[in-house]
Parts: C-alpha cells; structure tokens; sequence
C-alpha cells in the first residue's frame, strides 16, 4: 500500500537526486551541517520529553561543556548522551549503508541516550509494566516484549522494499513506540531508529520539532487506531524540511529562484488566503516546510499546485 501522494513523493526524490549531485560535499561543511543538524534534533527529541533547556543551551552544554543555571542535571545529562547517540548513529551508517536493523541496535541506541540517567535499566528491555500518562494507549504487557520486538524486526525486513523509505520509517517509528519496550526514552530511541532507514538512503539528519508536539502524539494516537497517514505525512514534511535547508546550503541557485517566503506573504501575492494555504502546507499539498512555528513556502510552489489541479480537472 502506498500513503503518500505521487506528487509528494517526486518532489522530495528530486530533491534527494539534486543533493545527491553533490556529493561528496566539502568535509568543513558536511561537520558543519552534521553538527548544527545533530544539535537541533537533540534539543527537539529532548524537548518533546520535557527537557527544560533551550536551542541555545544545548549548544552550549554540548559544545563548550557548560552547565546552566537553575537548569536539572538530568536536562544535562540527557543532552549530552543523545548527542552521542547521534555521531554513533552517523557513524555506523556511514561505514555501512546496508546495516539493518536488529533489537541489538535498538538497546544499543537505547542504552547510549540513558547511559547516565537510566544506568540500571539502561539498553534493556522493561520488566515491568508501564501507564503512559496522557495517553489511552496501554503498552504490551512485560513479558510480550521479546516476541514482538522479534516480531518488528521481522516485519520490517519483509518491508524494506515494499515501502517507500519514509513510510517504512515513520510506521517503524509507531510501531517501536506502541511496544513500548523500556522503561523511559522509547520516543528518542525510536526517532534516532527512524533516521537509521532514512540516512541508508541518502536523506540528511531528520528533526521532528518540539512546536509539533501535540500534532506529533496526535499523529501517534492516531496510528494506534490503525491509520499511519497523519504520522507520515509529518515525516515526510520533516524529511523535506533537512533537505530544503541542505540544498540552501549547497545549491547557491535555488537560493535565487525559490526564495522561501512566509504563507501570509505568498497570500497576498495570490488567490489563497493564509488560512487556506497553511491548510495545503499542513495536508502536504503544496511544497512548504516549517521554521519555528511558521509555515514557509514559495509562490513557485504554488504555480505547481495550480498547475496540477488544472491537470486534473
């Protein structure tokens, strides 16, 4: 079964074939691209969790080693350790593409973003059962685990060419966090699981950002009832987002023929309102990515959108 749209899914591969171009790309820039990414996904998996400290603090904690005040030294710790499941994630795709996953990789992962906050029950499975406050999900019970961890790893090697890359990714990523196999860091760990197809294939570092959080867990509560097309779509937002600020990067000319511009400026050179493009950006209708809370797209973007729908018509 294919979730995401045809126009969707070309738009991103062209994007992905245009960074690919690239490569390889300077080794000053890819460290200084990897470094940026890997501290902007920290900071945002962290923060989904509740860690309490900001964009500029977990730079700070993790590349000057400062400690702020009035800050937990969980908050910290936890910074720290996931920015190092970041580089072992980088590394172990970068010396092999086709490494596949396995329930050792998953504790590995695991047991590097709780190595300091969680040493007991660190990269092993729960042996309890758990309530997740919030949510009318209830986890597996305790002994179920090891089968349906198999049972995962299974499924996703049947899937691996059934699925486009994001799809197998984002329902991979549901399905992790359903299990629900440890005690605490199951959605870090599962969005660090998530990037591991996607990096095999070529896309760059992929951020769920902490401004999504409610839609986030309503994409998973959602996923819990069967239907994995909100999660997705999200996903697939995030994936083009890393590569549209990759190619900004890299692609000197995109810079000069799509300028990236908010919705509510693209509206007032169009027919749309701002209500309604933010509702394409959102349905994923139309090219766009998010920068804080924001929606930015370009009004080539929105050429296309009105060309398809003419097509179609």
């Amino acid at each position: 079964m294919q979730y995401l749209d045809k126009i969707e899914i070309n738009r991103i591969d062209s994007k992905l074939k245009l960074f690919n171009k690239h490569r390889p790309l300077p080794k000053s820039l890819i460290l200084k691209l990897k470094d940026q990414f890997a501290i902007e996904m920290t900071y945002n998996s962290n923060g989904i969790e509740g860690n309490s400290l900001t964009l500029k603090e977990t730079f700070l904690v993790i590349n000057e080693g400062l400690t702020v005040k009035n800050k937990p030294l969980k908050d910290h710790l936890e910074a720290k350790d996931h920015f190092e499941a970041i580089e072992f994630l980088a590394e172990l795709v970068e010396n092999d593409r086709q490494h596949t996953i396995s329930e050792r990789l998953i504790r590995n992962l695991h047991q590097i973003i709780t190595r300091e906050t969680e040493k007991e029950q660190s990269g092993k499975y729960r042996d309890g059962n758990v309530i997740i406050t919030g949510s009318k999900h209830r986890p597996p019970e305790a002994f179920e685990i090891s089968r349906l961890m198999s049972n995962l790893v299974r499924w996703t090697k049947e899937n691996q060419i059934k699925l486009h890359p994001i799809e197998l990714s984002a329902i991979f990523h549901h399905k992790l966090v359903f299990i629900h196999p440890f005690f605490d860091g199951n959605g870090r760990t599962a969005r660090l699981a998530m990037n591991l197809f996607l990096m095999q294939k070529g896309y760059p570092l992929v951020v769920i950002l902490k401004n999504d959080r409610k839609k986030y867990y309503d994409a998973l509560a959602k996923a819990d009832r069967g239907d994995w097309n909100v999660l997705i779509k999200l996903v697939s937002q995030s994936v083009e987002r890393s590569l549209n600020m990759y190619l900004r990067v890299i692609e000197p000319k995109l810079k000069k023929q799509e300028k990236y511009q908010s919705l509510s400026q693209i509206a007032s050179k169009t027919r749309y309102s701002t209500k309604y493009l933010n509702l394409l950006a959102r349905k994923g209708k139309i090219e766009a990515h998010k920068e804080g809370r924001d929606w930015l797209s370009t009004l080539n973007a929105i050429e296309i959108y009105i060309a398809n729908r003419k097509r179609k018509k």
